[in-house]
């Protein structure tokens, strides 16, 4: 066991959040025992975005994409968890206060990701599905089939299609996954599940305000997602925003409406603003300012890795880079390697960002990727088995690695996944207790 002394003595490092950033960082930093880390978040657990589609569809369990911290951080004394919610920083302090107390640090680092950008709109902040957390899937899940159970003996067909009828939000990677797996669900699960819906249900559309789906892809990435979609049934409207969500209407801002009880939020993210680090540190979307070591302009020992920060010092991204599982991979390495420099004394290495590529599955046995170097593009199977090994590989151990695999063996061969289940808690009224009032003072007996 690690004595109270040694970590007094520790240089002590907060890490608020446990994304791929903070996660990674942690787990390289603590191999180096003159540091003390406590990573912060206000789950219990850290889990796998890039999958959170499938858990909300249905094909991935919770447990196959979620890893419990404390679990993770077993055997290693100088790595510990804290479950709170950060509330602020004093720079001057070295304090940080969450909602359950509060942490001295030496070192303080933000990789808290991004949230849901919904451009101001209360509506569709209301009534929309957002994509970010385990919540939002396991939500997305329980609406879609509880809407399916309600649609499956309305006798209103008007009321069915509304039900029945998908809006998604958002061309990139996570718009284009959701899509193609409703399209496949509807195609060969909801008409085995719900034979009353047979030829009665309504359609998936795909909305984006750009020119094209994917637009950070390669053309041929684009043209071959544009394509596959529509050829499973996607009703993609390019170059078209979602205004506004109102009385189960999707109003788009060319003036058409899509009747529609659901819409599907994956247009957008922005970082989250922290108090006690000054606007002048904030740049775009709202993301914390870092020079080349992601140390935060404008404050001391404070740093910010992942989608939560913007670098502007590699020559390669001159305007930031972008909000990529790759990027915070490879800025919590090299800032774990930074932080033991600095401890050495040694010049510490400015973050310089490789582009391994970017791929997006759209359904079975099909998917886009492209290389940048060298400059390659692949399309359909290939991409589609490159796509399952990285993720697979992604994954944060073994345990969620096999769970993954065998759910995805068992939906390849049978176009199926016997995880369609509508599980919410119950929110239950707090118990009300009884008034106790004071007793009355009893009389003394005497003891003789």
């Amino acid at each position: 066991m690690e004595s109270s002394e040694t970590r007094e003595q520790a240089i002590k490092v907060v890490i608020i959040g446990g994304g791929f950033a903070g996660i990674n960082l942690a787990q390289k930093l603590q191999r180096d025992k003159r540091f003390d880390i406590t990573l912060v978040d206000k789950n219990n657990y850290n889990f796998f975005p890039p999958l959170i589609y499938q858990l909300a569809t249905g094909f991935l369990e919770t447990s196959s994409i979620c890893y419990p911290f404390r679990k993770l951080f077993r055997d290693k004394p100088n790595l510990h968890f804290h479950m709170g919610e950060f509330q602020k920083v004093d720079p001057a302090a070295h304090t940080i206060y969450l909602n359950n107390g509060e942490l001295q640090y030496d070192y303080l680092v933000f990789a808290t990701g991004t949230e849901t950008n919904y451009f101001g709109n209360d509506n569709i902040k209301k009534r929309a599905i957002p994509m970010k957390t385990v919540n939002d899937a396991l939500e997305m899940r329980n609406r879609l089939l509880k809407r399916l159970e309600i649609a499956s003996i309305t006798k209103d067909p008007i009321e069915r299609k509304k039900l029945t009828t998908i809006v998604i939000a958002g061309g990139g990677p996570t718009g284009v996954e959701v899509s193609g797996m409703l399209a496949e669900l509807r195609k060969y699960v909801i008409r085995k599940d719900y034979p009353e819906l047979e030829g009665q249900g309504g359609e998936i559309y795909l909305v984006n305000g750009g020119e094209s789906l994917l637009e950070p892809m390669s053309p041929k990435s684009q043209k071959h997602t544009y394509n596959a979609l529509r050829r499973l049934g996607v009703k993609i409207k390019l170059k078209t925003r979602v205004k506004d969500f109102v009385d189960d209407q999707v109003i788009l801002n060319n003036g058409d409406t899509i009747h529609t009880s659901t819409l599907i939020w994956a247009a957008g993210v922005t970082a989250y603003l922290h108090e006690g680090i000054p606007i002048a540190s904030t740049g775009p979307g709202r993301r914390m300012m870092t020079d080349a070591f992601n140390r935060v302009i404008g404050v001391d020992d404070i740093y910010a890795i992942g989608d939560t920060c913007l670098t502007k010092t590699d020559s390669n991204f001159p305007e930031g880079h972008p909000q990529l599982a790759q990027v915070a991979l490879q800025q919590g390495r090299n800032l774990a390697k930074n932080f033991s420099l600095m401890v050495d004394n040694k010049q510490l290495k400015p973050f310089s960002y490789v582009d391994k590529g970017t791929m997006a599955i759209i359904g079975r046995n099909n998917a886009v990727a492209d290389i940048p170097s060298p400059k390659l593009h692949f399309n359909g199977f290939i991409a589609w088995a490159m796509w399952l090994f990285v993720h697979v590989m992604a994954l944060i151990n073994y345990r969620n690695r096999l769970k993954t695999m065998y759910n995805w063996t068992v939906a390849y061969f049978t176009r199926d996944q016997a995880l369609r289940m509508i599980i919410k808690p119950i929110l239950r009224q707090p118990e009300v207790k009884p008034e106790v009032k004071a007793a009355e003072p009893a009389a003394v007996k005497s003891s003789t």
